[in-house]
């Protein structure tokens, strides 16, 4: 007769679903970059595009927060905008206006976060689609359902973080040094996302770097024209800005 192992096999503790599991995600994806950390991730029952589009829409949100926050410090600080210590630009940028300025500064921004958490959506879920569709073309087997997901439990902490950072900018000395750690991160995040991509596609590194990095590039590219293009339209202006610096040089 054959002998049984009669040892009694301990499931693993399963993953806490819906809200209360999000934290434990996001975690588990920044602290642990291998493949199978996203592949757990991706094959989780939540593992839905209802909870990351939730997901982004709260990172951008609470991002707009802070972002109004830190105006409303800086406005109430008096700190000044590079652009306004150009002789002539200060006509062009709007000027405080007290307590008042300072709610109204606050008051706008927040009342924009929302919107500002839809449209991280709507060009989060616009970006993914795209890795995911030259993924497909390099003979990725995976969804864009899963990558979304895998690439939400990445970006909603690192927004969280680098919005916390820029509301530490406003303190004298400190974006110097919260810059550098921002650099740091983003290409921890850049090694994440290169990792996510192969883990939910299935292929090799050099396909999963080429479908995230193909995107990059066009971004990169189209980001380059509308400063080209805006430059060429503003030229007028930082012409006549710079009339007036000659003139007030040349002037006795």
């Amino acid at each position: 007769m054959s002998e049984f192992n009669n040892t009694p096999v301990i499931p693993s503790s399963p993953q806490p679903s819906g809200p209360a599991g999000w934290l434990s995600v996001w975690i588990k994806a920044v602290t642990q970059p291998k493949e199978q950390t996203f592949v757990d991730i991706t094959e989780h029952p939540d593992a839905k595009a209802k909870t990351a589009y939730i997901w982004v829409f709260i990172a951008g949100t609470l991002s707009g927060i802070i972002q109004a926050i830190t105006m409303a410090i800086s406005a109430a600080t008096g700190a000044v905008s590079p652009l306004q210590q150009i002789p002539g630009m200060e006509q062009y940028i709007p000027q405080g206006t007290g307590g008042g300025g300072v709610g109204a500064t606050f008051i706008g921004g927040l009342c924009a976060s929302p919107l500002a958490g839809l449209l991280y959506v709507v060009f989060f879920a616009l970006f993914v689609a795209i890795i995911q569709w030259i993924a497909k073309l390099f003979g990725g087997t995976g969804t864009y359902e899963k990558l979304l997901y895998a690439f939400a439990a990445i970006f909603v902490p690192f927004t969280l973080v680098s919005s916390l950072f820029v509301l530490l900018s406003a303190i004298p000395f400190v974006g110097l040094c919260t810059w550098i750690i921002s650099l740091i991160l983003g290409i921890y995040a850049l090694v994440l996302y290169v990792t996510a991509v192969k883990a939910v596609n299935r292929f090799s590194w050099g396909q999963a770097i080429g479908a995230l990095l193909i995107p990059l590039v066009v971004v990169l590219i189209v980001c380059a024209c509308i400063v080209i293009g805006s430059l060429t339209l503003l030229a007028p202006m930082i012409g006549n800005v710079f009339n007036d610096i000659n003139q007030g040089l040349q002037s006795p």
